[in-house]
């Protein structure tokens, strides 16, 4: 065992002392020890109720023959810290908290993880840190929120305060209304209701294997939930028995059943970053061309929110993502999983249960997947948008640019009541080296689509959340702080945008921009000390995935 580096010989009884000062019996040293690798904070509804599932993979572990020790990352709600400086630190947060993880376990030498994560950034930096590691392991994610409930209609985070922000604004509620809409949006713990990134990453990680069936699903707070964490205490230990490490699950099968489960359920972008970031440190290659190729041919079989009608609960009662793996069966590769079963059994075993929240591949919502990669002079080397979400008279559309330099100038331009149908918003700097950090700009979006500019787009060099919806391009590459031609952009610049085609074109000429470019200054960074300062200086652009890169 990896443990016997810290526990076995006469050389370690410094180690062992103080394993036996934080009250590991003497007799449970010859057990693997087990790391639980928690994200609780008070900070985060998906998060918060997470002192329950502890407690039930404490158990599972000691049931499994192993012993149990829980540590602690940190987390950020990309809700909370939206709008203002919070948000710089929303996405490199994932990278710290890898680099915590793989500090902890190599460290303490265990034997094994279990990860109990839930949101956006913290699920995809565990994913990073467990293939970095390559330790047996295994994730539990704490579950979805249920929906609320006002006026007899159900109540989810996004639709229901960022969008609502513009519908007061526009003058179709008060601010009791607002007030009230609030309060019932998030009624429980666990992760916003819709398919927006928290709960795209769980499916994620459910369908690559590294999760049991049925948990990226299972609602937060529910006795189901709970089972499921104490059936991976249990597992853990037969993995680290049969040495079933992360890489021989996370394998590039794994990262094409995901890729594909991904576009399916019209998932979030920011999977585009996300994805490729895990693949990096399994040491397998994944990009943004993989997503659009398989775009073409996987079907968008699920209307969840924000794109649709369904909610992550509706999706589990359905069948959950086993359901899902069994209408996509003949587009997935077999793999290995920690459940034991590989992902055509999962596929046999599953039962759909509602035809119409998961649809077979021959009768699609969209013929094509959630994500598009543009391309154009704008974006040499390419952008995403979320097709699943975006109106049919909106997919092929030409506006008049409207520029703006951060997230807090577009807001206040689009609150002020000067963006109009036929523009598009252009927000640039608020790439990864730009923002620094890529900030999710979820509340301009929202805000357009609450105040009811249903013919109007957004492009820029920063991402958005799995919440948003309508025409929203993102991950502009090269970004504006690296020189990129959205730098370039000046007001009243007609762009093309082109979604079937996968085209998006800036209308201005070569000689215009060529002097533009002699004019371009680099702008000085907006932080220039602690972390984020290290962070611009190490990460790559959108289109490599936004990660520090060690080769």
């Amino acid at each position: 065992m990896r443990s016997g580096r810290i526990k076995e010989g006469f050389e370690r009884a410094p180690a062992r002392a103080l394993l036996y000062g934080v009250g590991v019996p003497e007799k449970e040293m010859k057990r693997p020890f087990i790391g639980i690798c928690s994200s609780f904070t008070d900070l985060i509804p998906g998060h918060s109720g997470m002192r329950v599932l502890e407690r039930a993979i404490e158990k599972g572990v000691h049931t499994g023959g192993g012993y149990a020790f829980i540590f602690s990352t940190p987390g950020i709600c990309d809700g909370i810290a939206m709008g203002h400086i919070g948000m710089y630190y929303s996405l490199p947060s994932r990278d710290l908290i890898a680099d915590i993880i793989e500090c902890i376990v190599q460290a303490h030498a265990l034997d094994g993880v279990v990860f109990l994560t839930n949101c956006d950034k913290i699920t995809p930096g565990m994913l990073m840190a467990a293939a970095r590691i390559n330790v047996p392991s295994i994730f539990v994610t704490a579950g979805p929120m249920p929906t609320g409930n006002w006026r007899m209609k159900k109540r989810s985070f996004i639709t229901d305060t960022f969008e609502a922000i513009g519908r007061y604004k526009k003058g179709e509620i008060d601010l009791t209304e607002l007030s009230n809409m609030e309060k019932a949006a998030c009624p429980a713990e666990g992760a916003c209701q819709g398919m927006f990134t928290a709960n795209t990453m769980a499916c994620l990680t459910e369908v690559m294997g590294m999760s049991l069936p049925g948990c990226a699903t299972a609602l937060a707070g529910q006795a189901k939930k709970r089972r499921i964490a104490f059936e991976s205490g249990a597992a853990v230990c037969e993995l680290v028995r049969k040495d079933i490490k992360p890489r021989d699950i996370m394998n590039e099968n794994a990262f094409h059943n995901a890729v594909v489960a991904d576009l399916a359920l019209g998932g979030s972008t920011n999977t585009a970053l996300h994805l490729p970031a895990i693949a990096y440190d399994a040491g397998i290659t994944l990009n943004i061309e993989h997503f659009d190729k398989l775009s073409r041919s996987t079907p968008h079989i699920t209307s969840l929110n924000p794109a649709g009608p369904y909610y992550m609960e509706d999706l589990d009662n359905a069948g959950g993502i086993p359901a899902v793996l069994k209408q996509l069966s003949p587009l997935l590769h077999d793999n290995a999983t920690v459940s034991g079963y590989g992902i055509k059994e999962i596929c046999e075993m599953a039962e759909v249960f509602d035809g119409e929240i998961i649809r077979p591949m021959g009768k699609p919502y969209h013929s094509e997947g959630g994500i598009a990669v543009l391309k154009g002079n704008i974006a040499p080397e390419g952008c995403v948008v979320k097709q699943s979400a975006v109106n049919d008279d909106m997919l092929v559309f030409t506006g008049s640019a409207k520029v703006y330099d951060s997230e807090e100038a577009a807001m206040k331009a689009i609150m002020d009541g000067f963006i109009q149908n036929g523009d598009i918003v252009v927000i640039r700097y608020e790439g990864p080296k730009g923002g620094p950090g890529m900030r999710e700009m979820l509340a301009p979006t929202s805000a357009i689509m609450g105040m009811g500019l249903n013919r109007v787009a957004l492009i820029t060099d920063g991402r958005f959340s799995g919440g948003s919806r309508g025409p929203c391009i993102g991950h502009i590459s090269p970004e504006a702080m690296e020189g990129g031609i959205i730098g370039l952009v000046e007001n009243n610049d007609r762009i093309e945008i082109d979604i079937p085609g996968r085209k998006i074109h800036l209308d201005i000429s070569d000689d215009i921009l060529a002097e533009r470019r002699k004019k371009w200054v680099k702008p000085e960074p907006k932080i220039k000390t602690g972390y984020l300062a290290k962070y611009v200086r190490g990460v790559s652009n959108a289109a490599a995935g936004a990660i520090f890169k060690t080769d």
